[in-house]
C-alpha cells in the first residue's frame, strides 16, 4: 500500500479573536402563546427558515414533529452569527474565533503507532480540507481527541474515496476509526451490513433529513401515508436505512420509486423536470446545492416535518483488537468538550459560517 493511502495529516493553528464585547448571545428561550419554530426563528434570528436549527438543536424536547411546541417549553438557541441577543443564559459574545488552520502533509510510517482516524473530503459542512478546521465535524472530533489526549497520540488522515472507507481500510484495520457515518437502527435493522461489522460512537451531530419538493408541484407531507406512490431522489451511494425502517418498508415493498442518480445536482435536476416528486437530502446538503444551483425560486423546503432525524458517528469494525477502548476514547473526549462549552463554541462558529451562506 502507498503512503498516500494515509492521506493528511492535519496540523492545526488557532487564531484567536480580540477584544469580548458586552452583549450576550444564545441562551434558553420559553415558548409563548402562538409561537411555532418558525415564529421564533423569525423573531430570535431575523431569518424564519432557521427553524430547523432550532429544532435539530432541541430534539431531546420537541421531538420529532416541529409542530410539537408547547407553551412554557425551554428552547436551547445557539449563538449564530451574533444573534439571538439578550436571552437568559446566554454567553458574552466575543470576536469571532477563527476556525483553525489546515496544512497538509504526507502521511509516514510513525503514524501507525497513533490512533488513525479516518476522513474524506467533498461532504461540506462537515468533512472538507477546504472548510475552516477541515469541517464542523472533523473539529469536533479533533477538540474531542485533543481532550482525551490518548498517551499515543493520534492522526487524522483524509483518503478521497469513501467508497474504500468501510471495505478494505476499516475493515482490514489498516486505519483504526471512521467519521462521519450514519447509524441504522440497529435495533431493527441488525442485519444491514454497519449493523453486522461496526461499533458507533455516540452521535457527534444529529440532523434532519428533509424533502425538497419543486414550488410549481408541491407534495405535501403531513403523515407517511403522503408518501406511498411517489417518486424520491436520492444519489447512489447514500444510506437508505430512513425510507426502509420497520414502519415504512417503503423500498421493500415497493411502495415508492427511488431515483439514484450520481450527483446531488442530477437529483434538482430531476425534481424540476418533473422527473421525482422530492429529494430526499439532509438539510445542508440540500440547502447548499439549492443555493449553488439557483434554484431557490423553484424548490421549497416541505416544512411540515422531517423525514428522519439522523446522527453522524465514529465508527470502528467490530474485529478491531482496540475496538472497545478506541469508542471508550472518542466518547469520553465528546462528553468532556460537551461539558466544557468547546462542542457548542465549534458548533456555534460553523452554523454562523453555514447560515451565512443560506
Amino acid at each position: 500500500m502507498s503512503n498516500t493511502i494515509f492521506g493528511a495529516v492535519l496540523a492545526f493553528s488557532a487564531v484567536f479573536g480580540t477584544a469580548a464585547l458586552a452583549q450576550t448571545c444564545g441562551g434558553t428561550y420559553t415558548v409563548q402563546r402562538g409561537d411555532s419554530l418558525s415564529v421564533i426563528a423569525d423573531t430570535q434570528y431575523k431569518n424564519a427558515s432557521m427553524w430547523t436549527a432550532i429544532h435539530a438543536a432541541n430534539l431531546a424536547v420537541i421531538g420529532e414533529s416541529p409542530d410539537a411546541l408547547r407553551v412554557g417549553m425551554k428552547l436551547t438557541l445557539g449563538c449564530i452569527d451574533g444573534l439571538p441577543a439578550g436571552l437568559p443564559d446566554g454567553m458574552a459574545l466575543q470576536a469571532a474565533v477563527a476556525s483553525p488552520a489546515v496544512r497538509i502533509a504526507p502521511g509516514t510510517a510513525q503514524s501507525r503507532d497513533k490512533i488513525n482516524l479516518l476522513t474524506a473530503g467533498d461532504y461540506a459542512p462537515f468533512t472538507d480540507p477546504e472548510l475552516p478546521g477541515g469541517g464542523l465535524l472533523t473539529e469536533v472530533v479533533d477538540a474531542a481527541m485533543t481532550q482525551a489526549a490518548p498517551a499515543q497520540g493520534y492522526a487524522i488522515h483524509w483518503v478521497n474515496d469513501w467508497g474504500a472507507h468501510l471495505e478494505p481500510l476499516l475493515s482490514n484495520a489498516l486505519l483504526d476509526l471512521g467519521f462521519p457515518w450514519f447509524q441504522p437502527d440497529c435495533a431493527v435493522m441488525a442485519d444491514t451490513y454497519r449493523c453486522q461489522n461496526f461499533h458507533f460512537s455516540d452521535p457527534m451531530f444529529e440532523m434532519l433529513i428533509l424533502l425538497f419538493t419543486n414550488k410549481a408541484d408541491p407534495m405535501p407531507f403531513a403523515s407517511d401515508a403522503d408518501v406511498i406512490g411517489k417518486r424520491l431522489c436520492r444519489p447512489n451511494g447514500y444510506f437508505t436505512h430512513d425510507l426502509d425502517r420497520a414502519d415504512r418498508r417503503w423500498l421493500a415493498d415497493g411502495k415508492i420509486t427511488l431515483a439514484q442518480p450520481q450527483a446531488v445536482a442530477e437529483c434538482f435536476e430531476m425534481l424540476v423536470a418533473g422527473e421525482v416528486d422530492a429529494v430526499a437530502l439532509n438539510e445542508f446538503v440540500g440547502r447548499t446545492a439549492i443555493n449553488t444551483l439557483n434554484l431557490k425560486d423553484k424548490v421549497e423546503i416541505v416544512q411540515a416535518r422531517p423525514l428522519s432525524i439522523e446522527g453522524l458517528h465514529v465508527l470502528v469494525h467490530k474485529s478491531h483488537p482496540e475496538a472497545e477502548a478506541m469508542l471508550a476514547t472518542i466518547n469520553g473526549g465528546l462528553r468532556d468538550i460537551k461539558e466544557n462549552g468547546t462542542y457548542q463554541k465549534i458548533i456555534d462558529r460553523h452554523m454562523s459560517r453555514i447560515w451565512a451562506d443560506f
